[in-house]
């Protein structure tokens, strides 16, 4: 086995080879630190789940190092697994004054509110613990409160940069604080880890502040009432939104409950400025005259429940999408949300309203939270890194940010593309990647974590593509012959009005195996249910090509 001592460790528990469930260790000896906490939303192959956490069984088998959750920013994919971690490990939390109201909304939802203790630092704030100190450095990205963070061990400082990007005219006018990251890059970073995001897209990120024009212009030209959703969590949108609005004579409300609560939070601690007037209730937007009335919604992603989806179906209470009315989409499809998006838009353009969508260039109404590659190289050459690990993306965006770290100096030997559970081990000496930690993911389907395991979903997914054959079958106790007819019932798998033959012909089947098996002394019922499964089965295959789910119950009287 390895010997740790005076070593450092760097592994990635979620965040590497996907977008989403960030989470990041930094262990010096018997100290952990963990980076983030995300969730990550479910594809279509993975039926029923409503949220994809990470598996942490090797920080809960060492549980007695970790000193730490440290929290970059408010983001979902970077703290919508906290209440399902501190359910298993009840460690203090460490985040900035936004992110910790974000995070306190959850807290309260499970639960979790008295028990968890929760520290808010600042970007100047430095923490201390046996043998590592951490301070943190101002960045922008899609939200306000952003940090990276420096661990300064014994070897050497280890940075994180959070999600981030060089927005020089930000709305909140809390710029990156370019002349620390020099600092700490003047006095050595040993490794960094970066975020990949838009490591494959070329040039810098426009500045958010460039959006606001876009939509005050929308604002001025819209004949009646004006929709827009985003992102609840990017408040600087909103601040945008609530200026356009407020320039234009227009009252705003607020759809879907995210939105609500991420204002009210926002509002409450100053990143949001709201005229005191200028909010109304949905069951108002009908008594104003419709060019005096502006509504901020989430659903910009397709969300089948949020308030956007059912806008889009009239299906929300007191507020309609009338024709002519503008819709403004304020952000892009995250990757396998575009079905969900171009159904939205277009049962919008059903309801006649005015539709803009699309991002950057093509309408102005969004811009990127993170780093393009100018701002990725500017980032490796402001801390001149000796280690770097590319993170948070997909292994293109990994690798194309090894390339860019090639370009800017680093030797490529000391770049580390890894997977969750790649651990990278760093002495004295050399850095070296040789083993690995238990990671994994961890499926959250309501009250249920991690009880719906792969078997469960193969039957869900059988469940969805062949459905299932229920078949009762009634014998008598003492000979086990047929009492009655078997009763077979079809579920997803053929209307049963329109298949009496296939139905006639399994019942005959099901009457000839248990007929033959009558004589078979022992445990009669598992030999009966496996035999009509087998035979049911091969006959339907034969008849249909399909594989249904077949169920039988064994009835003794």
């Amino acid at each position: 086995m390895t010997n740790l001592e005076n070593t450092l460790s760097i592994f990635a528990l979620g965040g590497i080879n996907e977008i989403g469930k960030n989470m990041y260790v930094v262990q010096y000896e018997d100290d952990i630190f963990v980076i983030d906490c995300g969730s990550k939303f479910p594809d279509e192959s993975l039926l029923g789940i409503d949220l994809i956490i990470q598996d942490i069984t090797y920080l809960q088998q060492n549980k007695d190092k970790v000193r730490a959750l440290i929290i970059t920013h408010g983001h979902e994919d970077h703290i919508g697994g906290i209440p399902y971690f501190l359910k298993q490990l009840n460690i203090p939390v460490y985040a900035t004054e936004l992110t910790a109201g974000l995070i306190n909304l959850k807290l309260k939802e499970h639960g979790l509110l008295r028990r968890t203790e929760l520290t808010i630092f600042h970007a100047a704030s430095k923490l201390s613990f046996r043998n590592v100190g951490i301070s943190f450095f101002r960045t922008n990205h899609s939200i306000p409160d952003c940090v990276g963070i420096v661990f300064h061990t014994p070897i050497g400082a280890v940075v994180h940069t959070g999600d981030f990007k060089f927005d020089l005219t930000p709305v909140n006018n809390d710029a990156p604080d370019i002349h620390k990251m020099a600092e700490i890059g003047k006095n050595g970073v040993l490794v960094l880890l970066s975020e990949s995001t838009n490591a494959e897209r070329p040039g810098f990120n426009p500045s958010e502040i460039t959006v606001g024009g876009h939509i005050e212009e929308e604002f001025r030209k819209a004949q009646k009432k004006v929709f827009i959703s985003t992102f609840a969590s990017n408040v600087h949108r909103v601040q945008q939104v609530v200026d356009a609005a407020q320039k234009t004579g227009r009252k705003l409300a607020l759809l879907g409950r995210s939105m609500i609560n991420v204002v009210s939070v926002a509002t409450e601690l100053g990143h949001l400025r709201i005229p005191d007037d200028m909010l109304i209730e949905p069951y108002e937007i009908s008594k104003m005259d419709p060019e005096k009335v502006a509504v901020l919604c989430t659903g910009s992603q397709g969300e089948p429940m949020a308030a956007l989806s059912r806008l889009s179906s009239s299906n929300f209470r007191h507020v309609e999408i009338l024709p002519d009315d503008t819709v403004i989409l304020a952000s892009s499809p995250i990757p396998g949300n575009e079905k969900n998006v171009s159904r939205i838009i277009d049962n919008l353009y059903l309801l006649k309203a005015n539709v803009i969508y699309g991002s950057g260039g093509s309408t102005g109404m969004h811009v990127s939270g993170h780093a393009n590659q100018e701002e990725l190289k500017l980032m490796l050459t402001l801390m001149k890194p000796k280690y770097f690990i590319p993170i948070h993306g997909e292994y293109r965006m990994l690798y194309k940010h090894q390339q860019l770290a090639e370009s800017v100096g680093v030797d490529r030997e000391n770049i580390f593309i890894i997977n969750n559970g790649d651990v990278v081990d760093v002495d004295h000496t050399k850095a070296y990647q040789t083993r690995r930690v238990h990671a994994g993911r961890v499926f959250v389907d309501g009250l249920g974590v991690g009880d719906v395991r792969n078997i469960v979903l193969r039957d869900r997914r059988v469940l969805s593509e062949e459905g299932m054959l229920i078949i009762v079958i009634t014998v008598s106790k003492t000979d086990g012959q047929l009492i009655s007819e078997p009763d077979t019932i079809s579920r997803g798998f053929v209307y049963e009005p329109d298949a009496k033959e296939l139905i006639k012909e399994v019942n005959e089947i099901v009457k000839t195996t248990v007929t033959n098996l009558s004589s078979i002394h022992g445990s009669k019922r598992t030999a009966i249910r496996q035999s009509v499964k087998k035979s049911v089965e091969s006959l339907l295959f034969e008849r249909t090509k399909r594989r249904p789910m077949i169920l039988s119950f064994l009835i003794e009287i």
